[in-house]
């Protein structure tokens, strides 16, 4: 938790324009997997035992898909447009399999920007070191918007 600490919101949907781009490099780890199956208790075999997997199509363990949702959207929280987004919509298809310690290329673009509305559609596309397509998509993002400005003192502990 961030208590007592501010926080700066992200870009308005009027500060953002077609064709910006955000590339992110993420490599998967132990830690990162242990943390996801830890928090979801999400007990599934094909993710962390290698027995398991070796007997299936994918030959060795996966990484959950929804693990690298959460890097997207997470990217679209930190950068592109940042703190205060608000994410409505994700179309993501996962191309292929993305096994344990695999490098990922995300690449983040705006397509359009509807600022009546206050929308922006980012396109993902993500690859692994041999360049295949391991996701592609478009995320549907509400940029931060502020209809009442709070006192300094009740910003405080955001």
């Amino acid at each position: 938790m961030l208590l007592g600490k501010k926080r700066e919101l992200g870009r308005k949907v009027e500060d953002m324009k077609v064709g910006e781009k955000l590339n992110l490099t993420e490599k998967i780890e132990d830690k990162d997997l242990l943390l996801y199956l830890g928090l979801t208790n999400d007990g599934n075999p094909l993710y962390i035992q290698h027995d398991f997997a070796s007997q299936t199509v994918y030959e060795k363990p996966v990484v959950p898909n929804i693990m690298l949702t959460g890097i997207i959207t997470s990217a679209i929280s930190k950068y592109l447009p940042g703190p205060g987004s608000y994410i409505t919509e994700q179309k993501l298809k996962f191309r292929e399999p993305v096994y344990h310690y695999a490098t990922i290329e995300f690449l983040l673009e705006v397509i359009e920007v509807d600022v009546k509305h206050n929308e922006v559609i980012i396109r993902i596309e993500a690859t692994n070191e041999e360049g295949s397509s391991v996701v592609e998509g478009t995320v549907l993002v509400h940029p931060p918007q502020i209809i009442n400005q709070l006192s300094t003192q009740a910003t405080d502990n955001i």
